[in-house]
């Protein structure tokens, strides 16, 4: 039986890239998200853990669900895996790094082997669909 992390990530797309972070320590590019806290709702993570992440305010009445995606979770045991929720969503202000978040960067498709398993996943689909160059 596999056990799972719930995230819930932030979608970024400009000019055909994809805004992703690095978390100190690592050298993974993530989306920008997180863990779900106990009572939260998707909106309620996504809001939250943007702005602990890259001191932006997402526009709530904007947020709308990208998909859902599961697979090994990067840097753990085998069988443990991500189910991570995507929103896309409107924001204020500029990402910068905040909280445990180390790097800010813009990547494409040939990036994809620079991010983690369950992002491998969203760059395919964001590729396959002509957003992500």
């Amino acid at each position: 039986m596999s056990t799972f992390f719930d995230k819930v990530a932030w979608i970024h797309l400009e000019n055909g890239k994809i805004l992703s972070t690095r978390s100190r320590g690592k050298d993974v590019y993530y989306l920008p998200g997180g863990k779900r806290e106990a009572g939260e709702t998707d909106l309620d993570t996504l809001i939250r853990e943007i702005d602990e992440e890259l001191a932006v305010v997402i526009v709530p009445a904007s947020a709308a669900h990208f998909g859902t995606f599961e697979a090994q979770a990067d840097g753990h045991a085998d069988g443990v895996n991500v189910r991570m929720i995507c929103y896309t969503a409107r924001h204020q202000g500029t990402p910068t790094p905040s909280s445990e978040i180390d790097e800010v960067v813009w990547l494409t498709y040939a990036d994809r082997d620079r991010v983690a398993p369950v992002d491998q996943i969203v760059f395919d689909q964001l590729h396959r669909s002509g957003r992500l160059l």
